[in-house]
């Protein structure tokens, strides 16, 4: 009997910790929404400015029309031949490609969020081994033409300067021929010497606007690339990391060096699209008038320029350690009322663990207006002075309350301390755990359990 009451006592305390996830758990549905209209936010920059970049090329395209015989069987079911046309491009990819620049990063603001976006101040330069066409019988060549693909083109600002050996050239909206492959410019190239495409050296310069993230495909057989910038939080992505990088205070750095054996975004580029040959520095592709050119993924390097834990991630990793407040705030209580003999009515126990909870949304809508440690601070500096006046009354002592005020402070102290912590996050919280628990059972040593039971009222 003895032992049934304090059990009953303890259950009566643990449904009201499940009773008090639900609250919990509509704050974090308020985090994800709020989550997700910053997603919208995102896609309303990117629609109206320039979404991610991804820079494919300079590739050198030669079209050809070809006039192929095919045999068929008349109306009378003799045998007849017809001529056919079909039209196609060869593809080149250059030998070399040296891309850097440095991304300058800004903040664009839609309503309540901030959407972060960049300016890339770009420099290219790529060479171009001679080529030799292939002399099909029936097939002429056009006047080839390089492309340059971009992942939004809307983010070009001004006119980029281009160079093919030397000379300005005038860039055109549009890819031509790989239109439904890739998005960008093009320019005309000198008319070829028979079916010889020479050597050429290709340098640009050109500012690009985009959102978040740049991507750019090594295409060459030989690729280096350099990105730095002033923003010291990038996340690096894609098919490979740097080879060397640099991330301090004022900025990054970082450097690739890729070659084409480690490398299939040659092969992407016409991955579907028939027959795929290589020919020194050149990627062949055939097809049809009525074959389409399906897009399809190319191998990348990625830079993000990221806020490493953002407001939203925050107090969503802080929502996460509610019902962890409530569970020791709980026992506290009823080790209190235990030893100290002061009974606690359930509902006061509901009342100050839905005052935990409400720190968590505090600590959102206040998060999304002002700096998010000012944000916390003032929600716990509210939290804990409302539980400390309302505990004096409870506990029928202002110095009492005070040691739960002391209690929660620590516990909100270690909580930040998790939160701005983005690789030790996990291992501060499991001794943090553990300490807890090791200074109840130290507490707790010496408790006569059944003469506890046997006291309560």
């Amino acid at each position: 009997m003895k032992s049934l009451k304090l059990l009953l006592r303890f259950l009566t305390v643990g449904g009201l910790v499940l009773l008090l996830l639900i609250p919990l758990m509509m704050i974090r549905g308020a985090i994800h929404d709020r989550q997700a209209f910053r997603a919208q936010a995102v896609q309303r920059v990117s629609q109206s400015m320039a979404g991610p970049q991804q820079l494919v090329g300079p590739l050198r395209v030669i079209p050809w029309r070809e006039s192929r015989p095919v045999k068929e069987t008349d109306a009378e079911g003799k045998p007849a031949i017809r001529n056919e046309v079909v039209e196609g491009y060869v593809l080149q990819t250059p030998k070399t490609m040296r891309v850097q620049g440095g991304l300058k990063p800004d903040v664009r603001r839609i309503g309540l969020y901030n959407v972060r976006v960049f300016e890339w101040q770009a420099g290219l330069k790529a060479g171009f081994d001679p080529l030799q066409l292939a002399a099909v019988p029936g097939r002429t060549y056009g006047q080839p033409y390089l492309v340059l693909g971009l992942g939004d083109v809307r983010g070009l600002v001004g006119t980029p300067d281009f160079k093919v050996d030397g000379a300005a050239v005038a860039l055109e909206s549009g890819t031509q021929a790989m239109s439904e492959r890739l998005h960008g410019m093009h320019a005309n190239l000198p008319v070829m010497i028979g079916e010889l495409l020479p050597a050429s050296r290709i340098d640009a310069n050109f500012r690009l606007n985009g959102t978040q993230s740049l991507g750019i495909a090594p295409i060459a057989d030989s690729n280096q690339i350099n990105l730095g910038s002033t923003w010291p939080h990038p996340s690096f992505a894609g098919r490979f990391l740097p080879n060397q990088r640099r991330i301090q205070a004022d900025g990054f750095s970082a450097e690739w060096e890729i070659s084409s054996l480690a490398s299939a975004a040659q092969s992407q580029l016409l991955k579907g699209e028939g027959l795929l040959t290589r020919r020194d520095s050149a990627v062949a592709g055939e097809y049809g008038e009525s074959q389409g050119a399906g897009a399809s993924a190319i191998d990348s390097v990625e830079v993000s320029l990221v806020d490493p834990v953002d407001v939203y991630t925050q107090a969503d990793r802080a929502s996460k350690y509610g019902i962890l407040f409530v569970v020791l705030t709980f026992v506290g209580f009823a080790l209190f009322e235990l030893i100290k003999r002061l009974p606690i009515h359930p509902l006061q126990y509901l009342l100050v663990g839905l005052a935990l909870a409400i720190f968590f949304l505090l600590l959102l809508s206040l998060s999304e207006h002002i700096e998010f440690v000012k944000a916390y601070l003032v929600s716990a500096v509210a939290c804990i002075g409302l539980q400390f006046v309302y505990l004096s009354g409870v506990l029928k002592s202002w110095l009492r309350a005070a040691g739960f005020a002391v209690m929660l402070t620590a516990l909100y102290g270690v909580l930040y301390s998790l939160l701005i912590s983005e690789d030790n996050a996990l291992l501060m919280g499991s001794l943090l755990l553990f300490g807890i628990l090791a200074a109840i059972m130290w507490i707790t040593r010496k408790v006569d359990w059944y003469e506890l039971g046997s006291s309560l009222r």
